[in-house]
């Protein structure tokens, strides 16, 4: 069973960007829609809307850099530790689970410090590229896109992400170790 669903993973997986790529463009086109002139218009908005949020992106580095700075992510790490080893957890991923809601960059680098330090086929490198894909930038979206429009109170948004969050970040895991095994 587990086989099988790799391999249908495998076979799909190279369909999928060139599907994306020709699929939106050419659904445009039978409806009609003038892709290029859209396409132009969508990259303006998108360097507008760079511009305005440039200091809320520059706010969130700048936090998430202190936090790292500031030894409270090994803090927090140590501290769940022991917790998340009863459910399976490898606190190897956890920096992951803490960072991904923080920072995409950041994300980003961090699995490309695994990469480095466990190698590209290890077993905690596909969890983490797993939640690297899986789960959100909750804070940063909040920080960029309410700001953006000058949304001041974000209610039930970051509880609801960060839910999400969590929800991706443990079944990466279980289905990490149910694909690769471990």
């Amino acid at each position: 069973m587990v086989e099988t669903i790799r391999s249908v993973i495998s076979i799909l997986s190279y369909f999928v960007l060139p599907t994306l790529l020709v699929g939106f463009p050419l659904y445009g086109l039978i409806k009609g829609v003038p892709v290029y002139e859209v396409f132009v218009e969508g990259a303006k908005e998108g360097f507008d809307v760079a511009v305005t949020i440039i200091p809320y992106l520059i706010a969130i580095l700048f936090a998430i850099g202190m936090f790292r700075a500031s030894g409270a992510m090994d803090f927090l790490v140590d501290s769940l530790d022991p917790v998340l080893g009863l459910i399976g957890v490898p606190a190897e991923v956890v920096p992951m689970g803490i960072v991904r809601p923080l920072t995409g960059s950041g994300s980003a680098a961090l699995v490309a410090d695994m990469i480095a330090q466990y190698g590209e086929d290890s077993i905690l490198v596909k969890m983490a590229a797993t939640m690297f894909g899986s789960t959100e930038t909750t804070f940063y979206v909040i920080a960029v896109y309410f700001g953006a429009v000058n949304i001041r109170n974000t209610r039930h948004a970051v509880p609801a992400g960060l839910f999400a969050d969590l929800v991706g970040f443990l079944a990466s895991v279980y289905v990490v170790r149910l694909l690769f095994g471990g």
